[in-house]
């Protein structure tokens, strides 16, 4: 960036200089254009330092964003059932990037035995979803018309969102999630 603005000073100079030796023979016409170059060499060269020093700056500002930013997507989510924390494969989409964002500060769901294959819970508000004809099985974890967050014992076939999978036997979920209501935890490490 600086070798180019330094070329187009260079250029920019000696067309004026040039102009200044083709067209003035008379003492005061190019002294006149002379200044004037050297008054646009002047102004350029503090242009060139001013976005010189908001380069030097600039950088330092995104790498510090980046790395907030990357930082934050770099975090796993962890699921807890009461306080068991859970093996879970998160998928890649936007709904679980958004679920990610409420279990910053801790997102805890009180969720509720239901139909005898699945816990289902609240997360307090809706989030993107890409419903599509599912048919489920044990420790798969799903979004319900978009703001329900459904964990699996059994099978089933609805439309939802995928969020995840928790990796554990069909038996060791059952006895997890299949005695009664429980509270999941969502927080990011």
């Amino acid at each position: 960036m600086k070798a180019g603005r330094v070329t187009v000073l260079a250029v920019i100079l000696a067309v004026l200089l040039g102009t200044a030796a083709c067209g003035k023979t008379d003492a005061a016409g190019s002294e006149s254009e002379t200044t004037a170059a050297a008054s646009a060499v002047s102004v350029t060269e503090s242009e060139t330092t001013q976005a010189t020093e908001a380069e030097a700056t600039t950088p330092e500002t995104s790498v510090t964003e980046t790395s907030e930013t990357e930082t934050e997507a770099a975090k796993t989510m962890i699921m807890k059932i009461g306080n068991k924390a859970l093996d879970v494969t998160w998928e890649d989409n936007a709904s679980v990037e958004e679920l990610k964002e409420l279990a910053k500060n801790g997102l805890t769901i009180k969720m509720s035995k239901y139909g005898g294959f699945e816990q289902v819970g609240s997360i307090g508000k809706s989030i993107t979803s890409s419903d599509k004809q599912t048919k489920t099985v044990p420790g798969d974890i799903v979004l319900y018309t978009g703001n329900k967050l459904v964990v699996f014992y059994g099978s089933n076939s609805w439309a939802y969102t995928r969020l995840g999978k928790i990796n554990m036997s069909k038996n060791e979920l059952k006895a997890l999630l299949g005695k009664g209501d429980v509270t999941v935890t969502l927080t990011l490490e």
